[in-house]
């Protein structure tokens, strides 16, 4: 069997409980099979981008150590979007739970249903600054450092939240 890759998947939810589904949802990751997590972002709450009126966002984002592909692995990212009550009803309508896949072990790839790295993920500050706290020189391919890319982006809107469960961390 082939030694793990890193992977990094981003976490955001604006309905329901979304500090609550966030962390149920980081715990749901690391239980994946061939799979651990290594590390994740704190929490924050970012404004809508697009899409109808709808309340503000709370995002993250993972550090994967995992054997999985990358189709498998966005596979069980959307089983648990399923189980969190996604539903894909409008684009950029407010949601339950909603898991990216932004790199994977640099790997670039565009087929259908699959783009990596995610397509908007350099351009998004609700990703890049949770992902800059846990990977700043991870490369985004194609586009540079997480850490300059952070740089050229507006996070004025980003409010870290307080930690208010330990779940989902990675021990130590």
């Amino acid at each position: 069997m082939h030694a793990p890759v890193d992977a990094y998947v981003a976490l955001g939810a604006n309905l329901g409980d979304p500090v609550r589904q966030i962390l149920q949802a980081l715990d749901e990751l690391a239980g994946l099979p061939l799979t651990r997590l290594t590390a994740r972002s704190p929490l924050y709450r970012s404004r809508p981008v697009g899409g109808p009126a709808q309340p503000d966002y709370v995002n993250a984002v993972a550090r994967l150590a995992t054997r999985l592909t990358p189709r498998a692995l966005l596979a069980h990212c959307l089983a648990i979007e399923a189980r969190h009550g996604r539903q894909r009803l409008q684009k950029n309508a407010p949601r339950t739970l909603d898991l990216d896949l932004l790199l994977f072990d640099g790997l670039v790839m565009d087929e259908p249903g699959l783009t990596l790295p995610h397509p908007r993920m350099h351009t998004r500050g609700f990703v890049l600054l949770p992902l800059a706290r846990i990977a700043p020189q991870a490369i985004v391919p194609g586009h540079g450092r997480v850490i300059d890319l952070l740089a050229t982006v507006d996070t004025g809107d980003l409010l870290q939240l307080p930690e208010l469960d330990r779940r989902a961390v990675v021990p130590g």
